[in-house]
This record gives C-alpha cells, sequence and structure tokens, in this order.
C-alpha cells in the first residue's frame, strides 16, 4: 500500500508550484516506431451470449494457465476487443504533446504508404512514414497487463534506412529548433544504438538541437544481455551533446540493473535498482516507473514519488508512455526531477482513470487533488 509521505508531499507540492500556467510550445520531434493497438479484455465466465464475468487480474490469467500445464491439458479463452488505436511511443506521445499545444514531428512506422489510422488521427499533424507498423493485442488486467506484439519494419531500421526514407537533410531540418526528441523502443528497435549514434554525429551541425532526449527502451527482457551492454556507449556519447533521460518500468529497470550491474538478493527495490543503472550509464537522468513509485535518479541525487493506486483503472495499456509524457513536458518546461516525476505520475493517474490522454487543466488539477487520491 503506497502512502503519501514526505518525500511524496515535497515534490507534488513543487510541482503544484512550478507548473506553468501558460506552456511554451513549439516542435517536438518523436521517432520510430508505430503500432495498430487492439485493446482486448479476458472473459473469466461466460453467463449468456450478451453478458459476462471479466477475468480482472493477471495473476488470476498465469493461474488459469499454470493450472492447464498441471493438468498437461489444452486451454482456450474467449476475449472481447473493446477498441482499436494507434499506439506506441511516437503514437502516445505525439498525441500527448499535440492536445498539449505542441507542434509533434512523427517519425515512425505508419504503413508503406500510410495506413488510414494513421492518416484519420494524424492529418493534422506532421509524419514521416518508414515502413510497415506492428500490430499489438493488449489485454487488460486490473493489476498488469499482456501484450501480444507482431512486431514491423521497426526491426530493420538502421541508420542507413532512415536517411533512406527521411533524408539526413529533413532529419535536421525537423530537429534543429525542436524543444524536445523522444526515441522509443529499443526492444522492438533493436539498432536504436546505431539510430543514437547517427543522431550524435548529426547534432554538432544544428545551430539550435533540443536539449533534452527521451529514450524508453521497452520491455528489454526480449533483448540478450551482450546487445543491451553494447548499446550503453550510444547513450553516453550522445548525452555529450544533449541531456539524456531513460526512462523504464520497474520490470525493465530491473533487466537493466542485472545486465549493467551487480543487484542480486531478494531485497531488490526501485530505488536501489535505478541507481545501479544510473552508475552504469552515461546518461543524465535514470527514471523507473511503476505501479507504486516513480524513482528519478541524476547527479543531484535520488528522488522517489509515490503514486496514488487506482482500483478499478479504465485502461493501462501505454500508461508508461503518459508517464513518459508528463515527465518529458515538466523538463522541457525547465521543472526539478522530482517535480518532473509528480507530473509524470500525475499525467498517467489522469490517464488511467479516464482512458484517455488528460488536458493540462486535467493535470493540474490532479496535482493540487493528490493527497486526496491516497
Amino acid at each position: 500500500m503506497t502512502t503519501f509521505d514526505e518525500a511524496t508531499a515535497s515534490a507534488v507540492a513543487d510541482a503544484v508550484d512550478q507548473f506553468p500556467a501558460k506552456l511554451s510550445g513549439g516542435r517536438v520531434v518523436f521517432g520510430f516506431d508505430g503500432f495498430v493497438d487492439q485493446v482486448r479484455e479476458v472473459v473469466a465466465d461466460r453467463r449468456d451470449p450478451e453478458t459476462h464475468d471479466r477475468l480482472d487480474e493477471l495473476a488470476g490469467f498465469s493461474e488459469r494457465v499454470a493450472a492447464s500445464v498441471e493438468a498437461d491439458s489444452s486451454l482456450s479463452f474467449e476475449w472481447i476487443q473493446r477498441g482499436t488505436r494507434t499506439g506506441g511511443h511516437t503514437c502516445h506521445l505525439g498525441r500527448a504533446f499535440g492536445k498539449w499545444g505542441f507542434d509533434p514531428v512523427l517519425v515512425g512506422m505508419y504503413g508503406d504508404p500510410l495506413l488510414d489510422p494513421f492518416d484519420r488521427e494524424f492529418a493534422d499533424y506532421e509524419l514521416h512514414t518508414l515502413g510497415e507498423p506492428g500490430y499489438t493485442d493488449a489485454v487488460e488486467f486490473d493489476d498488469g497487463k499482456l501484450l501480444l506484439i507482431e512486431n514491423g519494419d521497426s526491426m530493420e531500421l538502421d541508420w542507413d534506412r532512415l536517411c533512406d526514407r527521411v533524408g539526413r537533410e529533413t532529419l535536421a531540418t525537423r530537429l534543429d529548433g525542436a524543444r524536445l526528441f523522444g526515441a522509443g523502443y529499443w526492444a522492438e528497435t533493436p539498432n536504436l544504438p546505431d539510430l543514437l549514434s547517427g543522431l550524435r554525429d548529426l547534432w554538432p551541425e544544428l545551430t539550435d538541437p533540443p536539449e533534452t532526449v527521451v529514450v524508453d527502451p521497452g520491455d528489454v527482457r526480449k533483448l540478450d544481455p551482450g546487445r543491451l551492454r553494447a548499446g550503453r556507449e550510444a547513450l553516453g556519447e550522445l548525452d555529450d551533446v544533449a541531456r539524456v533521460v531513460l526512462t523504464a518500468n520497474r520490470a525493465e529497470t530491473d533487466v537493466l540493473a542485472d545486465t549493467y550491474g551487480e543487484r542480486v538478493g531478494s531485497d531488490r527495490d526501485a530505488t536501489g535498482d535505478a541507481e545501479v543503472v544510473f552508475d552504469a550509464l552515461d546518461a543524465s537522468l535514470v527514471v523507473c516507473h511503476g505501479l507504486e513509485e516513480s524513482v528519478v535518479v541524476s547527479e543531484t541525487g535520488t528522488h522517489r514519488v509515490s503514486v496514488p493506486v487506482v482500483d478499478d483503472p479504465e485502461l493501462t495499456t501505454s500508461s508508461g508512455d503518459h508517464f513518459n509524457a508528463g515527465l518529458a513536458l515538466a523538463l522541457v518546461e525547465g521543472m526539478e526531477p522530482a517535480t518532473a516525476a509528480a507530473v509524470g505520475n500525475a499525467v498517467a493517474g489522469c490517464f488511467v482513470r479516464t482512458g484517455v490522454a488528460p488536458s493540462l487543466a486535467d493535470v493540474r488539477s490532479f496535482l493540487e487533488e493528490y493527497e486526496a487520491k491516497f
């Protein structure tokens, strides 16, 4: 059970004070993925053709699978589609920043030619498509989610292909003067370190490059440790010319800590794992966000901010992306690391309760009522 402790109270109070009355706006650039998400729920019991009980816990799903394995039996689930939407790092963060009055430029996998779902939703945005999107069946539970992913062309994307499809000059033009660049996910774009190295070479040619680069590794359990270790150098090199922020969820941070450090034992926590990753990487900030707390580690120290848990979330798929949107927004607006984590929690908190990206008024209201939500 999370509590509204002193550290959380301080971070939230500072976030309320620092949250701008009016955002500075400007261009923001996101790459390099793109997904079509089909949001689903699993039927626990079918009462009749019109009514059913939802299987609401991932743990319950796991127990049914385990029981079937133990019985040496096959298993079937009925699932229901609740909706279809565009997804991935570029779409979720682009959607949020567009709602907040920024000018998003999305560079990712949106179809070749551009597919209707992306064309319809982002008709007012600048899109550069690199190939075919991935497809995700996102199964929602109250205590987590199961993502079944069919990867698109992001698996083959590298710097040469990016330049062939978009053009190095176009990349430079769109990045020059941008407030923020976001990249995700390493798990679905294995050559992301090569892309970051190419950007590092491009950065000195820009008159006004983005000061902040947010990198979301995604579910790095899919990547072998050798690839993870080999790729961390690219993060450090890019951090020489920009403020690189690595942001991962609790499970992803755990994997990175195992890969880069010496975390062992049963008493591991988010703070310790995030500090191990920070010590191993040449990044300006390492952020671990989870269901109960968010942790930010930087040269100024470690800050943790508790999360007010909701018992009946409307939607959890992409809650991490919405946390990242809030985190990035706060950093772009000049807020401190701890307050940025509080804003990230607020944006994610609004989203899981409503299923839509929040307005600025919603975020501000959530921060002002933060304590009451515990």
